[in-house]
């Protein structure tokens, strides 16, 4: 009986331990989830906790930016300017595991209104944003983003 006794609370205490991890569904959301909190915030100064130093960056209008210095350096540009203020708010997020250490996750997003250089308003604009997210050294990190507005049929 106290052999069964201390399996089962040996066992009690290695599933609280356990309880108590995040899942890699978990981290990897969170690390998605940190690029929106830097998007809305403006602030960029964090990104490196969550980004890897070789991060790619495809914008919406198909400009694709590589490396994370210059990646951050074209974010700081357009969130100091026609991006400031601007939010954008998370309404799905579909995480797939390509291999243990790779996940796949796909992100539609409402943004606030703001207006492009080249003056063209965007209201309520959907966009849809696929990551690339590894991990290294026991840490998950984006790797890859594009983004893409959704367009809505014309009426």
């Amino acid at each position: 009986m106290k052999t069964a006794l201390f399996n089962f609370l040996a066992l009690l205490l290695v599933w609280a331990a356990f309880g108590e991890q995040q899942t890699d569904e978990q981290q990897v959301r969170a690390v998605v989830q940190s690029f929106y909190t830097a998007f809305n915030s403006h602030g960029w100064k964090d990104a490196t906790a969550f980004t890897t130093e070789d991060w790619n960056h495809i914008n919406p209008l198909g400009g694709w930016t590589r490396g994370r210095a210059a990646v951050l350096k074209e974010l700081e540009e357009v969130h100091g300017t026609f991006l400031k203020g601007v939010s954008d708010t998370i309404e799905d997020m579909a995480i797939r595991f390509a291999s243990p250490d790779a996940a796949v996750v796909t992100v539609t997003s409402r943004m606030s209104t703001f207006t492009t250089p080249d003056g063209t308003r965007h209201e309520n604009e959907q966009h849809i944003r696929t990551f690339v997210v590894v991990r290294r050294d026991g840490h998950w990190l984006i790797m890859q983003d594009q983004n893409t507005a959704v367009e809505r049929p014309k009426t």
